[in-house]
């Protein structure tokens, strides 16, 4: 991996000139979990048509965030411009490019450092360190341990330094400490606790005389408030993996920046859409005594850059076939949120359980469950193509069938809603059955109420079950899945299931049944 220091401009070096004995001025810009968006996207994050696009509905794509990325480093007083991870995994780019198109374009934004999501693992180290090879961006994860997986030898750092201004800036990297629930990073990596990471990263840069550290997080809003709070030396944290949007416009999930323990922490939600800057400024003892800023929103105001633009639509040339395909119509939205279908029943999970189920029902099958945040976005109302929906079922999920206890399905009910303050990716959607959670209960005691068909759970029951692979084995903590009787993972891809099922319930209309009740 080729690592890129940032140098200054003539005009930051005159500012930075007399920094000896003043303030200095930092702007940071950044963004996270762009996944795939290399197109511009609706509001909810789907694919936005041309005709949308050209009317001004629609916002971000790599080729206004090159744009804005270019005007704002222009514009700045010593910028640095910094990814929270996730560039991988979410639409077709994906699926059939894999690193290189996301290569491409971190390069063509010039991204002084990025944190290594968990999507950057999805295919296991082999596409994290093709991704290292190909891009000219220290990729950073101080809580990952390579040592023992060869292929990411030397390729991914704990920490970069930075010179901006004539100024030192150390950079940590995070990434989530449960990748090996949220992706597929094989038998070698293993991952620690951020918090403790993060220190002894902090303690080795103050040891070299660095005195402006940021955090680089992929981790989420809820986790770096308590790394704010758990460790000392941590200037700035700038954040990934909730998709968490900061601000004071509708939807803001806190302020921008959200202060704890005098640390400033940022996000800018997610998908190409907006592009976060925030101004730091650093009295000379390396103190934070100001943070200003707020995610822009790249709306049709900006202009997208001509050659990025180009390479997109020769990129999606080999993909418009697939994507354009009409597999039917709904009458009304369907509702694909994260802040929705990570927390309650939601007409996406509706619709994708009773696929599922519909699919393998002849064979006996009985329940079927999906982890809300392999859900990746809404459907419009009006003509449903194929593109719509990989891009909800972007992960190339197989179908699923296995064979659990009542015990075991309990078991995985109470894992599915065990994060369901942080957004958590396991909360369950399911079909065939129903089930009532109480967040504020006692851990193991939050579901109750559970029926399948018209029958109570019976603890020592057998049932026949239907998820996707990823789930069955382990996927979003789904443990108890792991040993399941007459598991067989290798049904149809589950994009496929569902566009089928569509296909066959037409018009489709979306709907909530009260199959979960949230007290």
């Amino acid at each position: 991996m080729k690592m890129r220091t940032l140098l200054a401009t003539a005009a930051a070096l005159a500012l930075g000139a007399g920094a000896a004995h003043a303030d200095f001025t930092l702007t940071i810009l950044h963004t996270n979990d762009v996944h795939d968006r290399f197109e511009p996207v609706t509001s909810s994050g789907s694919s936005c048509g041309a005709e949308d696009d050209a009317a001004g509905k629609c916002f971000g794509g790599v080729a206004r965030l090159v744009t804005a990325t270019r005007e704002a480093r222009e514009a700045a007083v010593n910028p640095v411009v910094l990814d929270g991870g996730d560039w991988f995994q979410g639409t077709l780019f994906y699926t059939r490019y894999k690193h290189a198109a996301a290569a491409e374009f971190i390069d063509r934004i010039g991204y002084d450092a990025m944190a290594v999501g968990n999507h950057e693992l999805d295919d296991g180290p082999e596409e994290l360190a093709a991704l290292a090879d190909a891009v000219d961006t220290p990729l950073l994860a101080a809580n990952m341990d390579t040592s023992s997986e060869p292929l990411l030898t030397g390729k991914i750092a704990a920490h970069v330094v930075l010179e901006v201004g004539g100024e030192k800036i150390g950079v940590i990297g995070l990434t989530p400490q449960d990748n090996d629930e949220l992706a597929s990073p094989g038998p070698n990596l293993t991952f620690s606790a951020p918090a403790p990471a993060v220190q002894a990263e902090v303690d080795e840069l103050t040891g070299q005389g660095i005195d402006k550290i940021i955090l680089l997080s992929h981790s989420g809003y809820s986790v770096d408030q308590q790394i704010a709070d758990q460790t000392h030396g941590v200037d700035v944290i700038v954040g990934g993996h909730s998709h968490t949007l900061l601000g004071t416009g509708e939807g803001a999930a806190g302020p921008y920046p959200t202060m704890v323990n005098g640390v400033p922490i940022v996000q800018a939600e997610a998908y190409s859409m907006y592009l976060g800057e925030l101004v730091v400024t650093f009295d000379d003892d390396g103190r934070v005594i100001a943070a200003d800023g707020a995610p822009k929103l790249l709306d049709a105001s900006v202009a997208e850059d001509p050659e990025a633009a180009a390479r997109v639509a020769e990129l999606a040339g080999p993909l418009e076939e697939i994507r354009a395909r009409q597999i039917g119509e709904t009458e009304a939205a369907i509702e694909g949120d994260r802040d929705v279908c990570r927390q309650r029943e939601c007409s996406m999970g509706n619709l994708v359980a009773e696929a599922q189920l519909a699919r393998v029902a002849d064979q006996g099958v009985q329940i079927s469950l999906v982890n809300g945040g392999g859900l990746r976005a809404s459907i419009d109302a009006g003509p449903v193509t194929m593109g719509e929906v990989l891009t909800v079922l972007p992960f190339n999920n197989t179908l699923s069938t296995f064979q659990i206890t009542g015990a075991q399905l309990k078991e995985a009910l109470e894992n599915g809603v065990s994060q369901m303050a942080d957004g958590g990716g396991r909360f369950p959607q399911v079909a065939g059955m129903r089930y009532t959670v109480d967040p504020a209960a006692p851990v193991g005691q939050r579901v109750s109420e559970v029926m399948v068909g018209d029958q109570p759970l019976d603890m020592a029951a057998e049932y026949m079950a239907v998820s996707n692979n990823y789930v069955r084995n382990g996927g979003d903590g789904y443990d108890s899945f792991v040993d399941a009787k007459n598991a067989y993972d290798f049904g149809p891809d589950l994009a496929d299931v569902v566009a089928e099922y569509l296909s066959a319930h037409q018009p489709y209309t979306p709907f909530t049944d009260g199959r979960i009740t949230v007290k």
